[in-house]
Order: structure tokens, then C-alpha cells, then sequence
């Protein structure tokens, strides 16, 4: 077992799996240390290199560390603190969550062994996006998926003067590359545009989620995919998973980049509207 602080590791046989640790609980522990344990964006990279260098796994399961929660957006309340601000606005800060987040998507994409999701809770902003990126995804019905980016200004407006639906965040994270090669374009643009709330069962009946199941069936769903994978010889599977993945890999690059410098680009201009608010604030009558 591998702890990176904001997940574990775990081999069982061929098959590892990466559990995620909620967000609101690792962020705190970072105290500030953009670059180190503590935050998913690199964690998992990091994570993902050990095991593709590990002849010995086959098979990668990405799950949450606790029932009812994948990997969900932490409370809007981190960005009312200075080290949670500069976690996205300082250069430091932002590196580790847009580049090193974006590593970690690509090395999902390209990394020569099947991952399986199994969404065991809700997935929203970050875990949506990691969801996503996984080959196959096993989700129990009521998980609730969701990319908030657009509509941060509804549960945190730090700018105040009504300047919340002014400064929505592009979804800089995956979202905004992934959801287009998962949902027609109209589609695509309700659920980003109006950040609409699924369900793991209505992105069944859409073809975006493999399975969807109550949860108390997730995890013979899981070991029955996991088994037929392990039956299909190991190189030829990495093989197909490239060329079925060229697709999704070049789109990922012609839109990852511009998506993370969108979403800074927003993140900067709420900081900035804050600051100058609270300059307001302070300023003699």
C-alpha cells in the first residue's frame, strides 16, 4: 500500500486500485504546499507512473476512499481563505492544479492498461473529469455527477456586489474537453452552460456511464468486468487501448491547454474583482 496523501495505493494481484480521499479533508492538509501531498491534481500522476512502470498490473480501478463520495468539488468556503485562493491564483498553486492536473488526465489516456471507474459516490468538478477519462465506467445508480464551474458564483460570490453570474468559472479541469466527446453538442451545452446535476443512471440511458447499479451490486459489477479484461492477453489489450484512445488523446490536446489558461484567466479577474471590494470595504467613508 502507497499513501500519496490524497490517495491510497493498493495491489491486489493484477490489479491495482486508487482510492480518493475526500477533497474537503486532504486540501486542509496541505497547509499551503502546492507541488506536494496533499492534492489529487498531482497525486494522482504520480500515482500512475508507479504502476505504469509495474509489469505485474494489468488492471487500474479508480474509486472513492468513502461510500457516497467519488471525488467531489471541496466547499465553497477554501476560497475564502488566503492559502485556498493562492492554491489557483499564485504560479505555484495554479501549476499544480491546471499542468499537473492535465498530466494526470493525459497519463489516463495514454497509460497502456485498461481503468475502470467505480464511481461509488458523487463525482463533481475534479472527480467528474477523472471519471471521465477512465476507459470504462461502473457507477451506482444515485451517484450524482455534476460540472459546478458555471455556477461557483452561486454558493461562493467572495466579490460581492452581485458579481457572482459576472465571474463563472470555464471548466478548465477536463470538463470542458472531455464532455464534447461524450454528449451531442446541444446536449453538451445544457449540461455545462446551466451546470444541470445527473444522475449515474441518466448517463446510462444518455451512453456515457457503462453501468449503473445500486450500490450494494457495484462491486460484483466491477469484479465481473475486471475478470473478462484479465482473460483478454495483456499487450494486445494495451495495444487496442491506444488506438481507440488516438481519438480522444488528439482531441484532448487541441483543447486541454486553452481550457486551463480560460479558467485561469477567470480565476484571476474574481481575485482581482475581490480584492478591489475589500479595498472598497476598508476605504474611510
Amino acid at each position: 500500500m502507497t499513501d500519496f496523501g490524497s490517495l491510497q495505493l493498493t495491489m491486489d494481484g493484477e490489479v491495482a486500485t486508487i482510492a480518493l480521499r475526500p477533497l474537503r479533508g486532504v486540501l486542509g492538509a496541505a497547509k499551503g504546499r502546492p507541488g506536494y501531498h496533499g492534492d489529487p491534481h498531482t497525486d494522482l500522476g504520480r500515482a500512475l507512473l508507479q504502476l505504469r512502470d509495474d509489469p505485474g498490473v494489468r488492471i487500474i480501478i479508480i474509486t472513492g476512499e468513502q461510500d457516497g463520495d467519488f471525488l467531489s468539488a471541496p466547499p465553497s468556503t477554501i476560497y475564502d481563505t488566503a492559502a485556498g485562493r493562492n492554491r489557483l491564483v499564485d504560479p505555484d498553486g495554479a501549476w499544480n492544479v491546471f499542468m499537473n492536473g492535465n498530466f494526470s488526465h493525459q497519463l489516463m489516456l495514454e497509460i497502456e492498461k485498461p481503468i475502470i471507474a467505480r464511481v461509488n459516490g458523487d463525482a463533481v468538478g475534479y472527480g467528474q473529469s477523472i471519471m471521465l477519462c477512465c476507459d470504462l465506467i461502473l457507477a451506482r445508480e444515485d451517484a450524482r455527477i455534476a460540472d459546478l464551474h458555471m455556477s461557483m458564483g452561486e454558493v461562493s460570490d467572495r466579490a460581492g456586489n452581485g458579481l457572482a453570474a459576472k465571474f463563472g468559472m470555464v471548466p478548465g479541469d477536463g470538463g470542458g474537453s472531455m464532455i464534447p466527446l461524450f454528449m451531442t453538442p446541444t446536449r453538451a451545452k445544457e449540461y455545462m452552460f446551466l451546470a444541470r446535476v445527473l444522475t449515474a443512471a441518466e448517463l446510462a440511458e444518455m451512453g456515457v456511464v457503462n453501468r449503473a447499479v445500486p450500490m450494494d451490486q457495484l462491486d460484483a459489477v466491477v469484479q465481473e468486468y475486471v475478470a473478462a479484461l484479465l482473460r483478454r492477453p495483456a499487450h494486445a489489450l494495451g495495444w487496442t487501448k491506444r488506438v481507440l484512445n488516438r481519438g480522444v488523446v488528439t482531441h484532448w490536446n487541441y483543447t486541454a491547454d486553452p481550457c486551463a489558461a480560460y479558467e485561469m484567466i477567470t480565476f484571476l479577474q474574481n481575485e482581482l474583482a475581490a480584492r478591489d471590494a475589500a479595498a472598497r470595504a476598508q476605504a474611510p467613508a
